[in-house]
Order: C-alpha cells, then sequence, then structure tokens
C-alpha cells in the first residue's frame, strides 16, 4: 500500500534524491561526532597531563598577586608560557594584557577564551602555605593584595588550555585567541579597553567563551544561564547642597546631612515598592556618604556614591528617571539642592541563547547531565559582557567548592578567606578546551 503511494505522488528520481538527502545527514553527522570523539580523547588524555603545573601556576599566582593594571610579572609569565608553545603572542594590550593566537592545522572558525588576572585591595587571612603577603600602596593607603576572587585560577586554566590545544593544533579545524586581560575589578577597565585596541581584531573571532570559579557549586559541577547573566553598572553619585550653620541652632540652616539621610531611604522604596521583581532583580545601594568635619558644625553639603544593577534594560531607564525625580523631591521639600550623575555603562552579560543550547552537550559530556546547572542571575557585574557584545558569547561558572561543603559555610569571593578546591582546575581545563574543539569541529 505504502509503495503504490509513493510511487504515485513522488517521482522515482525525488525519492533517490531524499534518501541520499537522509544519508548524507546521518553521515555527516556520525563523522563530526567521530571527530569530536577523537579530539576530544586527545584534548582529555593531554589535561590530565597539565594538572599539576595548572595547580603549581595557580599558587605562585596566589603567592604573588598584582593589582589591576599592575599585573607586569604575571603577564611576563603569561606571555613566556605561549611563546614556549609557538604560539603568536601580543603583550602590552590595555596596559598588560597579553593576546596569544593559535593557528590549527586546517580551516575553521576562530574561537576566543579568555581569563582575568588582576588581584584585589585585600590582605589575605587563609592561612594557607602559599598565601600572599604582598603590600603595596592604593588610592595613598597601604594595602595587602590577594587573589581573592580566582582570577589566578582563571589565569592557570586558561594557561593549561592552551598548552593542551597547542598539543592538538595539527587537528585543530581553525584558530583559537587566548586573551588574557587585566583590570577586570576596575570598573570599565579592562575589557573595554583591551577590544578598543584591538584584541578582537586580526582576527575576529566568531565567539568567545569565558569561566569563573564559585563556591556556590562544588567541584565537578558547573552552572550557566541562556539570556541575561550578570547585571549591568552605573556609578551613582548625589550631592546635596544646604547651608552651614552651628550645629546648635540649626533652624539658621539647611541640614544636607538630614536631607541625604531621606533620599537614601527614598531610593530603597524603588526597587522594594516602584519595580516588578518578576520580570528581573535590581539593585540600588548607596555605599559611600562623605559630609562634615566636626561634630558641632552643619556642613554646607553632603556627596554620596552608589550602585545601580540592573538585568533590563526598560527597568534601567525607568529606575534611572526614578533616582532623578526622588533626590530632586526630597531636596526641594527640605529647601536644598542635588545634583545627580549616572556614570558609566558596563552592559549585561549576555549568553547567546542559541550558543548555550549547542555547547550544553559538550559541558554534559565533560560533567555528567546531572552535574550542569541552569544557574541563577547575578546581580555582580563581569567585563566579559564587552566581549559577547561583540560576538556570541558563553561564559560559565565552574564549582570549586569541596564536596561536601554546604555553600553556606563557603567562604565568598572577595573575602580575605576566600579558598577554592584546586581538584576543580582540570575540571576548568577540560571544559575551556571541549568547548573550542567542539564547536570548531561543528562549524569548521
Amino acid at each position: 500500500m505504502m509503495a503504490r503511494f509513493y510511487s504515485r505522488y513522488f517521482p522515482l528520481k525525488s525519492l533517490i534524491v531524499l534518501v541520499s538527502i537522509f544519508i548524507l545527514i546521518a553521515y555527516t553527522d556520525s563523522t563530526v561526532n567521530a571527530q569530536i570523539t577523537k579530539l576530544a580523547r586527545k584534548a582529555d588524555t593531554l589535561a590530565a597531563q597539565v594538572e599539576e603545573k595548572v595547580i603549581a601556576w595557580r599558587r605562585d599566582f596566589h603567592e604573588h598577586p598584582e593589582l589591576s593594571n599592575r599585573e607586569y610579572k604575571t603577564a611576563e609569565k603569561v606571555a613566556k608560557h605561549l611563546q614556549s608553545l609557538g604560539i603568536e603572542t601580543r603583550t602590552g594590550v590595555a596596559i598588560t594584557g597579553v593576546v596569544g593566537l593559535l593557528k590549527g592545522g586546517k580551516p575553521g572558525p576562530v574561537v576566543a577564551v579568555r581569563a582575568d588576572m588582576d588581584a584585589m585591595p585585600i590582605t589575605e587571612a587563609t592561612g594557607l602555605p602559599f598565601a600572599s603577603k604582598v603590600r603595596t600602596e592604593d588610592n595613598g593607603a597601604e594595602v595587602g593584595v590577594m587573589h581573592a576572587c580566582g582570577h589566578d585560577c582563571h589565569t592557570a586554566m586558561l594557561m593549561g588550555v592552551a598548552e593542551v590545544l597547542a598539543g592538538i593544533r595539527k587537528d585543530l579545524p581553525g584558530s583559537v585567541k587566548f586573551i588574557f586581560q587585566p583590570a577586570e575589578e576596575v570598573f570599565l577597565g579592562g575589557a573595554a579597553d583591551m577590544i578598543e585596541e584591538g584584541a578582537f581584531e586580526n582576527p575576529r573571532p566568531d565567539v568567545v567563551f569565558g569561566q569563573h570559579v564559585t563556591n556556590d557549586y562544588e567541584v565537578g559541577t558547573i552552572g550557566y544561564k541562556p539570556g541575561g547573566t550578570m547585571a549591568s553598572i552605573n556609578t551613582l553619585r548625589i550631592t546635596v547642597k544646604g547651608r552651614q550653620t552651628h550645629a546648635a541652632y540649626p533652624w539658621d540652616g539647611i541640614d544636607p546631612i538630614v536631607t541625604a539621610s531621606q533620599i537614601v531611604l527614598g531610593l530603597q522604596t524603588i526597587v522594594s515598592r516602584g519595580i516588578d521583581l518578576t520580570v528581573a532583580p535590581a539593585v540600588v545601594t548607596i555605599g559611600i556618604i562623605e559630609g562634615g568635619v566636626r561634630p558641632n558644625i552643619i556642613p554646607d553639603e553632603v556627596k554620596m556614591t552608589g550602585t545601580i544593577r540592573t538585568l533590563n534594560p526598560g527597568m534601567k531607564t525607568v529606575i534611572h528617571d526614578r533616582i532623578r525625580r526622588i533626590v530632586s523631591g526630597i531636596a526641594e521639600s527640605a529647601s536644598a539642592t542635588a545634583e545627580v550623575s549616572i556614570t558609566g555603562n558596563l552592559p549585561v552579560l549576555w549568553n547567546d541563547p542559541g550558543l548555550a543550547d549547542k555547547m550544553r552537550p559538550t559541558l554534559e559530556r565533560i560533567l555528567g547531565g546531572d552535574n550542569v546547572i541552569i544557574d541563577k542571575v547575578h546581580t555582580g557585574g563581569e567585563d566579559f559582557a564587552y566581549y559577547a557584545q561583540e560576538v556570541p558569547g558563553l561564559f560559565v561558572f565552574l564549582g570549586v567548592l569541596p564536596k561536601g561543603t554546604k555553600p553556606e559555610d563557603a567562604t565568598p569571593a572577595h573575602s580575605p578567606y576566600f579558598s577554592v578546591d584546586e581538584k576543580a582546575l582540570v575540571y576548568g581545563v577540560r571544559t575551556m578546551t571541549a568547548l573550542v574543539v567542539d564547536y570548531m569541529t561543528q562549524n569548521k
């Protein structure tokens, strides 16, 4: 019956063409899968071999941290390693950035992978044998320096990825750009400057991958979120101007301290009462208040500085407008005046949904399906967002929490006690390597 149906409605030649297409698709899929498996096995073998090196590099960077835009020794070690692998290396990008280009043995796409190198002005208190004892001057004060956000891990892992991929370069269908970036911890710093100075040119990447260690997840686990992942950041500055007078006679002046206090409370109603948080989270926080010199003097002015975090462009516009109206209204009600400045525009870190879906099987292959988690949104910011504005990007979070430890017992990033389980580093090398290899093989 079916044969008569097909012979009646489909000419023989059409059937032959249709069957041939199905055979070709099946053959292509099997060939691609075979190539992925072959390269993946090579990459995993090499990743296991570099694990001890990666841990040693990480400990070296951890013991000798450098602040943003001062990563000279770190960059020198990175550059020497890339050059030893025969990777074309450019240094001094955006002060201390390093860009490496590895050309594969076969034609294919260009894939960028990024790590950040800078440490923070924090005095370490972990007690590790390789804990930082570095002290330096920052903003006119002597400070300790510590890798309290895992950038030592990121740099060491990407050095390992470079070694692995250099070892299989003749089989790579494409090229890899290694972006070692300074100044991630400086607002509107490293990534934007790297792009401006040509890190994404000659050749331009087709996609970009990045990762960040986190104590939210155990070792052997990874998280990511398609779409908006980390928040856009703006800096908020408010200057409240009153009229100075003796503190014993407040009625003779206009008190900017009381007015500023009312403004801080008013700003809290923007998120708690004026924003639909079922759409996306948002944060308005005042972190600095400066005003006055003596307890018996009401000053002329008070300055406040804060941060605005949003994950939705429309919501950002509404929040900025409400800040200006609230500040102006409260100041006017107190017979004071106020100036509002909203600067900077670190964009939302956007994980390309199509790329995320395409690469999920890679993550599951390396870590196992149960260990790949759809992450929550983060109100922290990450300047990887600039790269992901240029080309489709995927940014993942690598678990470094020791197995069996409750996340609430873990030390958070930016803490003087922040630490990682180094067993996670090999997973980071394998993950980044596999993302590069699989994307190239699928898109050659």
